[in-house]
């Protein structure tokens, strides 16, 4: 008996064969569309307290260039950082062309979330300062309702068969048909090999099960961090720019433990091994040796923690400039008028 799953057949990253349409694509859409209508609710619903009215093309403007400042951030580190064959850097002009060598259709290929993070930050603040919106109110709107569509992006991932995990004997596996495969010499190979039922006799290397970590990273980043602050923490927030600091320290945290069992990129392997050095990338064997992923998620729960420690202490110095209120504080403020009401009449 087999003890892992072979990757759907039927699941492939086009959503029509032969057409330059993939899921990929589809779900960063679907992601997009999905933290629009979550920003809209908040700002309907006044569940957090904007100095003014943010107007339709605002909002539309402003996911426009959030939008564009992601992308071209996100491309640019990952052409810095995660490329090591210096193709960028002898060609830059290749970090924006969708095309491969023979003038096939690849899209763009390789993004840095981090990246991403940073290009979008600088597009949010310039907007935001540009037509006077209350950046850290604006922030808190965001943060809160981006989460969720990570959840997509990290399925969009699964379906294109990549950023699979480390190999592992878990009844989970998955058998991913264009993971790298592994030499059978090595005694962790073999093990896993057995535990699994995987014939290696006569072979070199060999394709083993991975962990999905695409969907860990679906279910940390994406539905877990989105419930926490969306149901926990934001009718709770104490000051201003507090659920952009929470996103920052959640977010990362998420990753960090899921880059344990995601494969690191090819070419970097560790950035830091206070682990054994003959650590090879697509196995676990220990929690020392960290990714670029990993070190990256470490310096932005620092910012996070730092950016936390700021605006509270800037709220202490300014109370009379927070005017948050809670989600149900119309509803709790009329029901006290009401409760006073009776009291006198009684």
């Amino acid at each position: 008996m087999l003890l892992y799953t072979d990757f759907p057949r039927w699941l492939t990253p086009e959503i029509i064969p032969g057409l330059p349409l993939r899921w990929y694509g589809m779900m960063y859409l679907v992601a997009f569309g999905l933290t629009w209508v979550l920003t809209r609710r908040l700002i309907n619903r006044k569940m957090l307290s904007l100095s003014r009215s943010v107007s339709e093309d605002d909002l539309v403007n402003l996911f426009f260039w959030t939008i564009i400042g992601l992308l071209l951030g996100a491309r640019f580190l990952a052409a810095l950082l995660y490329d090591t064959t210096g193709r960028y850097l002898a060609r830059p002009w290749l970090i924006f062309w969708p095309f491969d060598s023979q003038m096939n259709f690849t899209g763009l290929q390789g993004m840095s979330y981090h990246g991403g993070l940073i290009g979008a930050v600088i597009a949010f603040v310039a907007y935001c300062k540009v037509k006077k919106i209350e950046v850290l109110e604006m922030g808190d709107i965001f943060t809160t309702a981006i989460p969720l569509g990570y959840t997509f992006g990290r399925l969009g991932n699964f379906i294109n068969r990549e950023l699979y995990g480390r190999i592992t004997s878990s009844s989970w596996g998955i058998l991913f048909p264009n993971a790298a495969p592994v030499p059978t010499s090595h005694p962790a190979v073999q093990q896993i090999a057995a535990e699994t039922g995987i014939d290696i006799v006569g072979q070199s290397f060999v394709n083993l099960p991975r962990h999905p970590s695409q969907l860990y990273e679906a279910f940390l980043e994406g539905v877990l961090l989105w419930a926490v602050m969306w149901f926990i923490l934001r009718p709770r927030r104490p000051f201003k720019g507090f659920m952009v600091g929470v996103y920052l320290v959640g977010y990362a945290l998420a990753r960090f433990v899921a880059e344990y069992f995601r494969a690191p990129d090819p070419g970097i392997d560790f950035v830091i091994q206070w682990g054994p050095a003959n650590n090879p990338n697509w196995l676990l064997l220990s929690p020392l040796n960290l990714t670029m992923g990993q070190l990256l998620s470490l310096l932005m729960a620092l910012s996070g923690v730092v950016v936390l420690l700021i605006f509270r202490a800037w709220s202490l110095r300014n109370p009379r400039v927070e005017t948050f209120v809670p989600a149900d504080a119309p509803s709790r403020a009329a029901s006290r008028r009401k409760q006073r009401r009776r009291a006198r009449r009684s």
